[in-house]
């Protein structure tokens, strides 16, 4: 993933080293640009550098949603080059095979339990989240068929981290439990964060990778968890 993310950065900042052309870049007309718009992300979650006891290689597959509303700001003296903000919501289902994460547990340290299992089984987290990117578009006067790069940064403040499992099962798969359990505690995680991110697209499509620089747990709640998302961008700009 780290291998991505560096791609994608890089890309960026080949696309910020383009040439100067002898148009004069203060003079494209931005008339039928949209100053505001969405950002809609459909990701692929992971977590990193885990032990060999935490199994996320599970039954479902582990995605997220981040919706943004963004303001975008071009620089004067060149519109290809801007400044966009936002706010919006960033989530997070990550699932897990034959094992549970104990929210219920009264200790410091958030476990990571193979004794008993769901036949589906997930940790979703929701923030609120402010995005702030560099971009540039390689034509800005017509944008909806352009090169796009963004680098950027996004804040996040945890809003909820909730299990959810269904079916209780028996080590040989029997259901031993037909209901659903949630359980709701964010006494482990950081609840703030701190995420890079870079986007490469053409149009109003892009992909995208995110990587939170933050801890994704307290010290003393469990493994460095290394959290990022891969996925697709349908976004204005």
């Amino acid at each position: 993933m780290k291998k991505i993310i560096s791609l994608l950065f890089a890309l960026a900042l080949i696309s910020f080293a383009f040439a100067q052309t002898k148009k004069d870049k203060s003079k494209i007309s931005l008339t039928d640009r949209a100053a505001d718009h969405f950002m809609i992300q459909l990701s692929s979650d992971h977590w990193a550098n885990l032990p060999d006891t935490i199994n996320t290689h599970q039954k479902g597959f582990s995605r997220g949603l981040n919706i943004y509303f963004m303001i975008d700001k071009p620089f004067k003296t060149d519109p290809r080059y801007s400044v966009a903000f936002g706010l919006g919501i960033g989530s997070s289902n990550i699932f897990f095979q034959n094992m549970i994460v104990d929210l219920t547990n009264t200790g410091t340290a958030l476990p990571f339990d193979t004794t008993s299992h769901f036949k589906k089984y997930k940790l979703a987290t929701s923030f609120l989240e402010a995005p702030v990117e560099l971009r540039y578009t390689v034509h800005p006067e017509r944008e909806s068929k352009s090169l796009k790069f963004a680098l950027g940064l996004k804040v996040g403040l945890m809003l909820d981290a909730h299990t959810k499992g269904k079916d209780l099962e028996n080590d040989n798969g029997g259901v031993i439990g037909a209901y659903t359990q949630k359980i709701s505690n964010t006494i482990f995680f950081n609840n703030t964060r701190l995420s890079a991110t870079a986007r490469v697209g053409y149009g109003h499509f892009s992909l995208f990778g995110a990587y939170q620089i933050t801890p994704y747990l307290k010290p003393g709640a469990g493994p460095d968890i290394k959290f990022f998302q891969i996925g697709i961008c349908l976004s204005g700009l």
